[in-house]
């Protein structure tokens, strides 16, 4: 499977373009702390952005697929190794099965055609959640690109797809009783160890876009000490600027993971 023969002129013009705004694009230095080294994203608004254009719901995931390009290239620039995104949950298998299919068919688009020229820049792609309800073909692209792009270390992609917190802990239980554990042996660093990507840093940050209050049963285990942002920015709009926003809110506040 060929991810990686892409006509050189987009790269060398994205190229150009981000070394000629790094280090000007700046609000304001950071502060109180360093920016955060992991994020993690709720990209929400897809569907809103669709209405408020007249727009069918799929154009509004494909322009999705756009601002998850642009953030990315932003996280490198900012220095961010890890980013998780929210893609599609365990929940959103409920939606219309016109949208769901609609929603499979990009999410294949984007795995042949936007995060192979990610890969050129040094981001690796991988995958959390359950794999038993996509097809075949999906299936093997995902583990073709994890497999592609293994030795990338610039930025590490995480992608959250069927994914639900509450599922991903149910799975970590199960996990540790099928390994003959006993009661006894299990602690919080023995059921970490047993979550879809022990390897995962837990995200210093958690954005949401488009307005909402919650967390809509993302990384429910990891989240425990991320600072949280959200803004109303919806998801199809979200680039650079609002990233580097998020960062420096980041940096002004003081983490005291439960102590003073």
């Amino acid at each position: 499977m060929k991810f990686f023969s892409r006509i050189f002129r987009r790269s060398i013009m994205r190229s150009v373009r981000r070394k000629l705004f790094r280090g000007f694009r700046r609000d304001r230095p950071l502060e109180l702390g360093e920016g955060p080294r992991a994020v993690a994203i709720i990209m929400d608004g897809n569907s809103r952005w669709a209405a408020d254009r007249g727009l069918p719901v799929e154009a509004g995931h494909r322009e999705g697929t756009r601002a998850l390009r642009r953030t990315v290239e932003a996280a490198i620039d900012l220095n961010i190794r890890s980013l998780t995104v929210y893609a599609f949950s365990t929940e959103n298998w409920l939606r219309p099965p016109d949208e769901v299919d609609s929603l499979m068919e990009i999410f294949g688009e984007t795995i042949r055609r936007e995060l192979p020229d990610l890969a050129e820049q040094g981001v690796r792609t991988r995958f959390i959640g359950r794999r038993d309800r996509v097809s075949g073909e999906l299936l093997a692209e995902m583990e073709d690109l994890e497999a592609e792009t293994a030795s990338r270390d610039r930025l590490e992609l995480w992608i959250a797809f069927d994914y639900g917190g509450r599922a991903e802990l149910a799975d970590a239980a199960k996990r540790v009783v099928e390994a003959g554990l006993s009661p006894e042996e299990i602690d919080e660093d023995v059921l970490a160890a047993h979550l879809y990507a022990p390897d995962m840093p837990e995200p210093d940050l958690l954005i949401r876009t488009s307005g909402e209050l919650r967390i809509s049963n993302f990384l429910l285990w990891q989240l425990a000490y991320a600072e949280l942002v959200f803004t109303d920015r919806r998801w199809p709009d979200f680039g650079e600027d609002d990233l580097r926003a998020a960062v420096h809110e980041y940096a002004g506040r003081k983490r005291r993971f439960g102590g003073r």
